[in-house]
């Protein structure tokens, strides 16, 4: 982490000041997306600016930039994954004020004592940027060299009531 960078903001005096700031920090000291990545090579950089819209609803608004290392599933090779993050987090203190926010915005829940995690804000937005399977640009020769084999239609499933049906008919 930047060595003038907080780790810990209070949210609120940011809001009211409109303070904001940049930093980067090393892919290997995010801990909770560490097990989605090939290696921890590189860093992240981030700038969080505080202000409130003319609504008066507090906010953070990120900015993140990153490439993370990840395993393309098509082709097992390692790729840089480019990430670049424009997010806008609506500040809110209880979860009933999520349906206050206007389009657009993302609720963040804010301790009690307004005390947020540099760290684990920008943590956060990149462990929702992950795709669920990650795939290198460039894989789809590996698609039409290999193309998924068609699975056969199923054979029309036969009803285990039909023939009950059939014998209630019967009696009538």
């Amino acid at each position: 982490m930047s060595a003038d960078l907080p780790g810990i903001l209070d949210a609120w005096r940011m809001v009211a000041t409109r303070r904001g700031l940049e930093g980067r920090v090393p892919l290997s000291s995010l801990t909770r997306l560490r097990n989605s990545l090939v290696d921890t090579e590189g860093e992240v950089r981030f700038a969080l600016e505080f202000d409130s819209d003319a609504l008066r609803v507090p906010y953070v608004e990120l900015r993140i930039d990153a490439e993370l290392p990840l395993t393309c599933q098509r082709s097992l090779q390692r790729f840089l994954y480019p990430v670049n993050i424009v997010q806008r987090l609506g500040l809110i203190r209880d979860e009933a004020d999520e349906a206050a926010l206007p389009e657009g915005y993302e609720p963040l829940l804010v301790p009690e004592d307004g005390q947020l995690r540099t760290v684990e804000l920008v943590e956060d937005e990149l462990i929702l940027a992950v795709p669920v399977v990650p795939i290198m640009p460039g894989t789809e020769a590996v698609e039409r060299d290999w193309p998924a084999t068609e699975q056969a239609e199923e054979p029309e499933r036969v009803n285990p009531f039909a023939a009950l049906s059939a014998l209630k008919k019967q009696s009538n």
